[in-house]
């Protein structure tokens, strides 16, 4: 005979081997026992959580000539018979494969006649949210008031996609997601059966990857099983099989980030490369660590909803206590928006690597976020005494002969201070941006940089871009006009806006508009720019 894989095998055939859904299996066991059958049921819930499983049991109960406490016997000829697969009265479909309204006919057909044996002729519809509007309309009739020897199981993944009209008609059982200690206890239990050695670390490690399904639990523990036949399944060698990262490189990634090491994040997504990681999960399980981190710093009481063990707990909160709130924000605000762009993308460790980068230099972006995070790398550098000041060396300049004439006194250029109009939208920059319709227009807008002129000191607006498609683009008088209006919108004010390169930059004063206000604001003290 095959081999036959874990889930398959160790399938529960009663209702008391059902893991982890004791509230449907009680009321199910009372109906049956009670004779107060219902004639359809509506099985919802994640995959892997026993949703065909319980079905398939509900209909071996139901059936069965002598049944224990509301559970299939097991012994008795209809039992055996649905065991073998060779009772016609059970029959199994799969919406996804047989959705039209005449798969639905034929069974408005069929329930005309009576099972050839047993009591019960059940009728058990996979996936049911799969089904046509038709099909669904032409079911509707029979789910109803259907003959008192059919029952109809509809079981499915996604029940906000099944007509109200089809629910009202069905009793509702929400499948719950399994938690790490039943999957594990249940794990445990059939490597028992099977005399396989495992450590314990191993398995609640499988248990936590198959994320609430019992089902993708034993096919990760199969994968194992098969990798090394006749051994014992080890921590180590099941990280090897599977592939994931475990807590301890995620923490050294977040710690290589929080010192700006740039060449330690490298090393460190090289060393997941090498185990062959894929990119798309690095960057999903990077922004879930770093999630579970930011609610363990402000909430206590989470270890069930973590569910991880008191050890990891302990490590997080250890890593947690080195990084502030908002700068943790920060990071899976990057991170959540890398996991979005690395569907489409070909060159994902490029993008990743970029994410890194950004996260490690803060004053590559513009959002309070990174200002905050930027002072707070200087204030830190000012306690340990590592920051030295820079003075820019004098040009020599060249000695002049001396003149008879006495030299005249060389006139302070005056330079005049920006409005407060251009102040004011200096600093709420990065909110206009965000409010810009243009997917485009942002992005050309967070690269350019805001000027104003010295000399006359007007209140015109001057958008330095380097970048020549950047200038083009921006010069367009409907983009010119998208952000006139929008600044219009957040401060009440009219201003002239001109977008400019290197040439009219070097050919006027134009100079950086100071955010002394915009600082003292955010550190709570005066700051004086130079």
């Amino acid at each position: 005979m095959s081999y036959q894989a874990l889930y398959r095998k160790f399938r529960p055939s009663e209702f008391e081997s059902v893991k982890g859904q004791e509230h449907i299996v009680t009321t199910l066991k009372n109906q049956i026992r009670t004779g107060r059958i219902g004639h359809a049921y509506l099985f919802c819930g994640t995959r892997g959580t026993g949703k065909t499983t319980v079905a398939k049991i509900l209909a071996k109960a139901v059936n069965c000539e002598s049944p224990i406490d509301g559970s299939p016997c097991g012994h008795c000829p209809s039992c055996m018979a649905i065991s073998r697969g060779s009772n016609t009265n059970i029959i199994e479909i799969d919406a996804a494969s047989n959705n039209s309204v005449d798969n639905i006919r034929e069974i408005r057909e069929e329930v005309a006649y009576r099972p050839t044996e047993g009591k019960y002729k059940v009728y058990i519809i996979d996936e049911v949210h799969m089904l046509s509007t038709g099909a669904f309309n032409a079911l509707l009739k029979t789910l109803e008031e259907p003959p008192e020897y059919v029952i109809f199981i509809l079981a499915t993944t996604e029940a906000a996609k099944i007509p109200v009209t089809i629910l009202s008609r069905c009793q509702r059982y929400d499948f719950r997601r399994m938690n790490v200690d039943t999957i594990a206890g249940r794990l445990k239990e059939l490597l028992d059966i099977e005399k396989i050695d495992y450590e314990e670390k191993g398995i609640r490690y499988i248990a936590r990857l198959g994320d609430g399904s019992m089902r993708d639990a034993l096919s990760l523990l199969d994968q194992c099983i098969s990798c090394f036949v006749n051994e014992e399944l080890t921590y180590d060698k099941i990280l090897s099989v599977l592939g994931k990262a475990d807590i301890d490189q995620f923490a050294n990634m977040l710690e290589s980030v929080s010192r700006s090491d740039v060449a330690g994040c490298v090393r460190n997504l090289d060393a997941f490369i090498q185990e062959g990681k894929e990119m798309t999960h690095f960057a999903s399980d990077f922004t879930w660590y770093m999630r579970n981190l930011l609610l363990i710093k402000n909430a206590d009481g989470l270890e069930d909803i973590l569910d991880m063990s008191t050890e990891n707990l302990a490590r997080m909160k250890e890593a947690g206590e080195k990084i502030d709130d908002n700068t943790l924000m920060r990071y899976i605000r990057i991170f959540s928006e890398l996991s979005g762009q690395l569907k489409n993308i070909t060159q994902k460790r490029v993008y990743v690597e970029m994410a890194l980068i950004r996260m490690c230099r803060p004053q590559m972006e513009t959002d309070n976020e990174s200002l905050r995070q930027r002072i707070s790398q200087i204030e830190e550098k000012l306690e340990n005494g590592n920051f030295t000041p820079v003075f820019e060396t004098a040009a020599k300049v060249p000695e002049e002969k001396p003149s008879d004439e006495p030299a005249k006194p060389k006139q302070k250029e005056i330079k005049k201070a920006a409005p407060d109009e251009l102040v004011r939208i200096c600093e709420l920059w990065p909110k206009i941006i965000m409010r810009m319709p243009s997917e485009l227009l942002k992005t050309y807008l967070k690269t350019s940089q805001l000027r104003y002129d010295s000399d006359t000191g007007e209140s015109r607006l001057y958008i330095f871009v380097n970048d020549e498609v950047a200038l083009m683009y921006l010069k367009k008088e409907n983009n010119i006009n998208v952000i006139k209006e929008t600044i219009m919108q957040l401060t009440n004010r009219s201003v002239d806006l001109e977008v400019v390169d290197d040439k009219v930059l070097s050919n006027k004063n134009l100079e950086d508009i100071p955010l002394d206000k915009k600082i003292s604001e955010v550190i709570g003290m005066p700051v004086e720019i130079e």
